[in-house]
């Protein structure tokens, strides 16, 4: 009996407000998050002008997996700024 070798996935880690991802030569920015929908851009990387969009989480989620996008650049939560009513 042969033993097959299971292959590793990598999971993509999940969407977080600023965070840039490279795919395909372009970068995606990830703007606010919603329950639903996420704010984005996608552009080149020295681009001057660069379109706002909207899209559904799980579209998004789809569309970087399957393009096997890198995260570039994360933002820690304690970097989030709280602001508080008061």
């Amino acid at each position: 009996m042969m033993k097959i070798k299971s292959t590793r996935r990598i999971s993509l880690q999940p969407l977080e407000t600023g965070q840039v991802w490279r795919v395909t030569g372009l970068n995606f920015q990830v703007g606010l998050i919603g329950k639903w929908l996420v704010h984005y851009k996608l552009a080149k990387p020295n681009a001057v002008r660069i379109a706002n969009s909207v899209g559904g989480r799980t579209t998004i989620e789809k569309f970087l997996k399957k393009n096997k996008a890198v995260l570039i650049k994360s933002v820690k939560q304690s970097k989030v700024l709280q602001t508080n009513g008061d």
